[in-house]
């Protein structure tokens, strides 16, 4: 892995750090808290600085926690002086995405985090040499399409993933639910991870003999009108871990709740917006993780190609006390809430 060149790779990296992309914005604004003047002038001396990029396509609770996470353990295995992260968040646009990776290329990154599916397809496309970690990605072979799937991308990406067991989801669902008429399944079109959920719980369906029924919306302004489609026609709605719903959880709500229609959730931040129960892994520790796969990346220059995607080492059966109370629903033991 590269060193950063002393002082003049030191004053490029302050000034990358405070760079935002037309039409992007940054999901904070101390995108350059790392490079404060003694500490970076510190690692400057040392030759360790490294300037990461940070993709993350939208703004919601799950993939902030990740980009926390990924943050918090370089700082904690480099220091803090040792590190830099330029943070771009894509407002939800894959274009954005494209935008940011090639300036992140442009810029002779060290490293690009990759934060969910549109954001690691883009840095794919935009470099096949700088290293990225992805983390968010619920199926990288479906991302990257690949057919001949090892647990191994052979590329120059590796990361963590944030797929939960679909059959346990599936057995959630009929826990709290035994006997279905039609269960819904609502998920946004573009985003080809959760289509690969939905096929697998379809699959978990069929296996039990429970009648389903997709609904798809091709971007959030299609999403009411979808979801009132959807409760119209089933007694209970599942959700994939889906970027798009989950920045659109207060659209769903609206829809479902005053029709008295409960939905279970891939992940706990749509669960806490509009679902009643969720199977809940910690994206904090899923962003830490592949902050752990980066670090060895950078330091002993290991091959993300031959790194195994991560996923997250266990599950938690949560739900959401306030929806279900509104929509009079106990949930079985064994359940903790979300907080």
């Amino acid at each position: 892995m590269k060193s950063i060149k002393k002082i003049a790779a030191l004053a490029l990296s302050c000034a990358m750090a405070g760079m935002s992309l037309t039409g992007c914005g940054s999901t904070g604004s101390d995108t350059a808290e790392t490079t404060a003047a003694g500490g970076a002038a510190d690692a400057s001396a040392e030759g360790q600085v490294y300037n990461i990029g940070i993709c993350q396509l939208v703004e919601h609770e799950a993939l902030d926690m990740a980009t926390e996470g990924f943050q918090a353990a370089l700082k904690e295995k480099l220091g803090e002086g040792n590190v830099t992260f330029d943070v771009q968040n894509a407002q939800g646009e894959s274009t954005n995405c494209a935008t940011i990776c090639s300036g992140f290329v442009s810029s002779d990154y060290d490293l690009i985090l990759a934060n969910a599916t549109a954001a690691l397809q883009s840095a794919a496309a935009a470099t096949a040499s700088i290293p990225v970690v992805g983390t968010s990605i619920t199926d990288y072979a479906t991302a990257l399409d690949i057919d001949d799937w090892t647990g191994k991308t052979g590329t120059n990406i590796t990361g963590t993933s944030d797929l939960a067991p679909i059959e346990q989801q599936e057995d959630m669902l009929l826990e709290m639910f035994p006997s279905p008429k039609q269960v819904g399944i609502l998920y946004c079109s573009a985003e080809p991870n959760s289509k690969y959920q939905a096929e697998k719980f379809i699959e978990a369906l069929e296996a039990d003999g429970i009648a389903y029924k997709e609904y798809t919306a091709a971007d959030t302004n299609e999403i009411q009108s979808v979801t009132t489609t959807a409760v119209g026609e089933c007694d209970v709605i599942y959700v994939p871990t889906d970027n798009t719903m989950a920045s659109s959880t207060e659209v769903v709500k609206n829809v479902a709740v005053p029709a008295g229609v409960p939905i279970i959730a891939g992940e706990a931040s749509t669960c806490s917006g509009c679902g009643v129960a969720t199977l809940s892994i910690s994206y904090y520790d899923l962003g830490y993780t592949a902050g752990e796969m980066a670090y060895e990346i950078l330091v002993n220059g290991k091959n993300p190609g031959d790194m195994d995607i991560q996923f997250a080492p266990q599950v938690t059966k949560m739900y959401n006390a306030s929806i279900c109370e509104e929509l009079g629903i106990t949930p079985p033991e064994g359940y903790s809430p979300i907080e």
